[in-house]
């Protein structure tokens, strides 16, 4: 299957990278290459592009449409949490941008064997790095009531998170719950009839929720931005786009600790943290699409853009 996914923000992002030709730029998550080729074709041979994704696909789907410029390309089959690491064991020490789409590929979610769709029917997977052992069968059928209803309450922000995890823990008292569809089924049963009429389909927040505990989603964003800082070069850009609340509140935090350069009680007299301030905030409020963007790419509309700048 063809790895599809379309660039969400393509030109409010190449031109928020503010790409220098001979810098050295990395995609935390590559996915179809959109992005990513866009930054290519701006570097000259002497500026190298970094491309990180934890999918095997992307990567090979990267490798041949990114082929004309190998020259200045690298890939790194990791997840992005180990952004600093993994560019220090290529040599990389100092960076001018990094870009994180922090959204599914559209790949994933229509590849039906990955789990990802609450549309069709498959194992219970979701994981974005196959070489991973826990999948999203392991939360469904290992997880406590309590931790399910507080996935899917904090990650979901489903409102029948408490009904929903109870009635997928009476299934499993029967039998697994081994595909998407059953647990689909499941969630059909837990919410009420009327509260099913209105509004995206019942089970969306669940599915969003399972995948993000499966991948740590939430985890690794704070992690990634702070490394990403600590070795880029002044008046590096990283830019960031998120695709739900919880995401962009991780984002939006994270820039504003590294922008202050105070952390002390607002109580105290003087200021007795010493803490540097390190990126100046470039969207005091996020880029979202256009409607024209929308309208071609429905799965763009809550697309936000944050962006910041080594000091």
């Amino acid at each position: 299957m063809e790895f599809h996914h379309v660039s969400v923000l393509l030109n409010e992002c190449i031109e928020n990278l503010d790409i220098k030709p001979d810098g050295v730029y990395v995609d935390c998550t590559m996915g179809g290459a959109g992005h990513s080729k866009e930054i290519v074709k701006r570097l000259s041979d002497k500026g190298l592009f970094i491309g990180f994704d934890q999918d095997k696909n992307a990567i090979a789907t990267a490798k041949e449409r990114l082929s004309e410029y190998s020259d200045r390309v690298r890939f790194v089959h990791s997840n992005f949490e180990n952004i600093k690491d993994e560019l220090a064991k290529i040599g990389v020490h100092k960076i001018d941008g990094v870009l994180a789409d922090l959204g599914v590929s559209s790949h994933q979610l229509d590849e039906a064997d990955r789990g990802f769709s609450y549309m069709q029917d498959a194992p219970l997977d979701m994981r974005m790095d196959v070489r991973c052992e826990f999948s999203a069968y392991d939360v469904v059928n290992t997880y406590s009531e309590e931790e399910l209803t507080k996935i899917i309450k904090d990650y979901g922000e489903d409102n029948w998170a408490k009904r929903i995890a109870k009635f997928i823990v009476e299934a499993r008292e029967e039998k697994n719950i081994e595909t998407t569809g059953e647990l689909v089924d499941i969630i059909k049963r837990a919410i009420p009839k009327k509260a099913r009429i209105d509004g995206p389909h019942p089970a969306k927040r669940t599915f969003q929720a399972i995948r993000i505990e499966v991948n740590n989603e939430l985890g690794v964003i704070t992690k990634m931005i702070d490394d990403a800082v600590s070795i880029m070069n002044e008046d590096g850009r990283i830019c960031i786009i998120t695709f739900h609340s919880l995401e962009d509140r991780i984002v939006k935090n994270a820039f504003r600790d590294l922008a202050s350069d105070c952390v002390c009680p607002s109580h105290f007299p003087l200021c007795q943290c010493d803490k540097e301030s390190l990126v100046k905030v470039v969207t005091r409020k996020p880029i979202i699409p256009s409607d024209e963007e929308i309208e071609v790419n429905p799965r763009s509309r809550s697309a936000k853009l944050r962006v910041a700048q080594r000091k």
